[in-house]
């Protein structure tokens, strides 16, 4: 394990510590913001839309021992509450004996956000740093300026289908339990997640996020039998410290080949 975390922390030094974010006449990426609509409660509906030059990747929010997380910076930007990012569902790449989750081609991410003043205009001055991988990988930065106006619109329909690609919530996927039994190890804590619920398709892998800031978790070790997906992660303190986990912040993802599942909390198991 402390083998692993080592070279996963060279690989993220050399990737956003060592070198300088990616020069614009070469971008294997690149990105715009999509005005979207105004719900009755007041939360604007707006998006990143991201392209990739063939060939290249972008990650999830959970990227996997091989892929780098991306990151948004808020705070340069006026009358925003807060924000809530719909990530749609994920790719599962397999790349030199590694896995990565992330995204090809183009990817739209909704985004809901609550002004701090309803009804007015919110100033979108957002800064994204990411990671983009093909034969390399080398961090990118993108800078988004925009002013998304309160009034409310149809729906759009880039926005909307990026939102119908989201994960199967718990009632739509058919989840009767989810449990997490835990067990501590030398340097940290080894989760066993156990959901029962239809299959979603092929070789299924699960995502465990147990939402601690600075808490490392592996790649799951997933399997099936019958209606019951089990996955074993360990989880590790990035200064090696104790740590508590509550069950209720946990977060498991079902990626199958037919659609994935979005699992919030689990109980003792």
């Amino acid at each position: 394990m402390s083998q692993t975390r080592s070279l996963i922390a060279a690989f993220m030094l050399a990737a956003f510590g060592g070198l300088s974010p990616a020069v614009a006449q070469d971008d294997p990426i690149s990105g715009r913001v999509i005005q979207g609509w105004t719900l009755p409660d007041g939360r604007m509906v707006t998006g990143i839309d991201l392209h990739l030059k063939p060939g290249w990747k972008t990650y999830w929010r959970s990227p996997g021992d091989a892929g780098i997380p991306p990151h948004f910076d808020w705070s340069r930007a006026r009358n925003i509450g807060s924000v809530a990012i719909t990530w749609p569902t994920p790719h599962v790449f397999h790349q030199n004996g590694m896995r990565s989750i992330g995204y090809k081609d183009r990817v739209v991410i909704p985004l809901h956000i609550q002004p701090r003043s309803p009804g007015q205009p919110v100033r979108f001055r957002v800064q994204m740093d990411l990671g983009v991988c093909s034969d390399i990988c080398i961090p990118h930065r993108i800078d988004f300026d925009t002013t998304l106006d309160a009034a409310p619109v149809k729906p759009v329909p880039t926005l909307a289908a990026a939102l119908a690609q989201t994960p199967f919530s718990r009632g739509e996927a058919g989840v009767a339990a989810a449990t997490c039994a835990l067990r501590p190890i030398t340097d940290g804590m080894e989760v066993t997640v156990r959901v029962q619920m239809p299959s979603s398709g092929g070789a299924e892998i699960a995502v465990i996020e147990p939402n601690i800031p600075e808490v490392w978790t592996s790649e799951a070790e997933t399997s099936r039998s019958g209606n019951w997906v089990t996955a074993t992660s360990q989880m590790l303190h990035n200064t090696g410290r104790p740590f508590a986990v509550n069950r209720s912040a946990m977060r498991i993802t079902i990626l199958g080949s037919n659609h994935a599942v979005d699992i919030q909390g689990c109980t003792a198991g």
